[in-house]
């Protein structure tokens, strides 16, 4: 066989062979959806941890800002997904206190991009159909006026709904989040005329659950993380003493819906002790 036939013979045996492994892998993502379906265990809140978006971009050898863009697109096909399954509450973390003090011109570009999502998200028809209710939990005093702007007119437009719960936890640390919560608590017993010795000898923990971002929400009952990073980096500290966590070896841009459903099958076969 000479050499240009036998190159085409290689690159059609190829296109043979990937087309093979995709309909094996999506028959295998069915089977997985039908499992994750058929239990009747889902959580009640999810938590994701959206990391990798700058790592993807360096690995696929594309502009940072391409990484975030693409991050941004797997975003909302999780939240269809999340749609599809019924789970009643989600909590992205899109930017962390830390992430913040990073260069001024990656956080400009990311506070452009917030602007940007929220407005569409504030126009998104799934949104509405599915009457999902969206709040932006964190500290977002030094954020740009129009960013601010968007955010809000998104809460303002979800308010009212009682469908799922989303929460994009943007500007959000765990220990902000407790300290804040701490001095709401102390702020509202002094307003009611209460001394310190009386506040903190009736303290309780549920005090602090009270003033917490995600206050009436349950407690996240599962935690994924993608990137491959083991660790929580101040996500929900309060509210995950009791989760489970799946750490996922992939960017988040990479994140495929058979990943989601592995995930979700995991976390049906575990069992909860909630630290009994």
């Amino acid at each position: 066989m000479t050499r240009k036939p036998l190159k085409l013979a290689v690159r059609t045996a190829k296109k043979t062979r990937d087309a093979a492994r995709g309909a094996l892998l999506w028959g295998y993502e069915q089977r997985l959806a039908r499992e994750v379906k058929a239990h009747a265990r889902l959580p009640r809140h999810l938590g994701l941890i959206l990391d990798g978006n700058r790592r993807f971009a360096r690995a696929a050898g594309v502009e940072r800002e391409l990484g975030y863009e693409f991050g941004i697109d797997k975003a909302h096909e999780v939240l269809q997904w999340c749609l599809e399954l019924g789970i009643p509450a989600v909590t992205i973390w899109v930017l962390s206190t830390d992430n913040i003090a990073r260069d001024p011109d990656e956080v400009r570009h990311l506070m452009g991009l917030f602007d940007r999502e929220a407005r569409n998200l504030a126009r998104d028809p799934r949104i509405h159909a599915n009457r999902v209710r969206v709040r932006a939990i964190g500290q977002h005093h030094g954020f740009p006026g129009n960013v601010l702007e968007a955010l809000g007119e998104l809460e303002a437009k979800t308010a009212g709904y009682d469908g799922m719960l989303l929460n994009i936890a943007v500007g959000y640390g765990g220990r902000e989040e407790i300290v804040d919560a701490v001095k709401q608590h102390l702020a509202e017993q002094a307003a009611a005329g209460r001394t310190l010795e009386d506040v903190t000898e009736a303290l309780k923990p549920e005090h602090v659950s009270a003033h917490l971002y995600t206050a009436g929400m349950p407690d996240p009952d599962f935690i994924i993380r993608t990137s491959g990073e083991i660790r929580l980096s101040g996500f929900m500290l309060w509210q995950s003493v009791y989760s489970e966590f799946y750490f996922c070896d992939v960017y988040w841009p990479g994140f495929r819906r058979v990943d989601f459903l592995r995930a979700l099958r995991d976390f049906q076969g575990r069992e909860r002790r909630f630290g009994k």
